[in-house]
């Protein structure tokens, strides 16, 4: 008996490579694109239309809702589905964020089509895709967990507050960063705000010691 056919969701801000992703998708024998969204929140309204998808290719950097908070969410709404990330990041970071939240599988958006259809495959058939870059992450993750403080904060960041820990490592004012980051300076203050309470540090100084210590900026 053939297999039915997997129905995938695509979560992706990028309209031209989401199109390609969804006409490489289209092209796999057992595989059919189900629906697609520019973000998180666009992805929660579609649900109601269409029906659960069984993998969701999932892209980590959009506006309104990102891929973490996206995974968050699902990781508590939608369980049976699973999470493929493709991203054009490997911070650690960022990945030990995804994994926590579920993902069963993580690859870069540079990948060749055999590479994300082979992801494709072992998630549908075994239910996690494990490669190099995830495998290696995801021991850090468990084998750091209990030790490290640290690896547990920077698991708890979202990419946003990276991309603005990142940035206040350079010479840019932080209304500099907010134009760079395309948000509010009041964001930026917010960011900034929590990221001293939650890493406890007092000042932009030590940000910036806690971002270079730990492999978020390399000088």
């Amino acid at each position: 008996m053939a297999k039915s056919t997997t129905q995938i969701a695509l979560v992706d801000d990028h309209i031209l490579l989401r199109n390609g992703l969804a006409a490489l998708v289209n092209s796999f024998e057992g595989y059919s694109v189900l629906f697609e969204a520019n973000n998180g929140k666009e992805f929660i309204k579609q649900l109601k239309i269409y029906p659960a998808p069984h993998i969701v290719l999932l892209d980590i950097a959009m506006p309104e809702m990102n891929g973490i908070e996206t995974a968050a969410w699902m990781k508590e709404n939608l369980p049976a589905a699973k999470i493929l990330v493709l991203s054009v990041t490997d911070s650690e970071a960022v990945i030990i964020s995804m994994l926590k939240y579920g993902a069963r599988g993580y690859i870069l958006k540079n990948s060749k089509p055999a590479v994300f259809k082979q992801a494709l495959d072992s998630i549908r058939d075994s239910g996690f895709y494990m490669n190099e870059l995830v495998s290696n992450k995801m021991l850090t993750y468990v084998t750091q967990e209990d030790k490290g403080k640290e690896t547990y904060l920077i698991s708890q960041l979202t990419e946003n507050e990276i991309t603005f820990l990142q940035l206040s490592c350079t010479e840019m004012t932080y209304k500099q960063i907010a134009e760079k980051m395309r948000v509010s300076p009041r964001t930026i203050d917010g960011y900034r705000d929590h990221l001293l309470k939650k890493l406890n540090v007092q000042s932009r100084v030590g940000l910036v010691i806690f971002a270079i210590k730990y492999g978020l900026y390399e000088l």
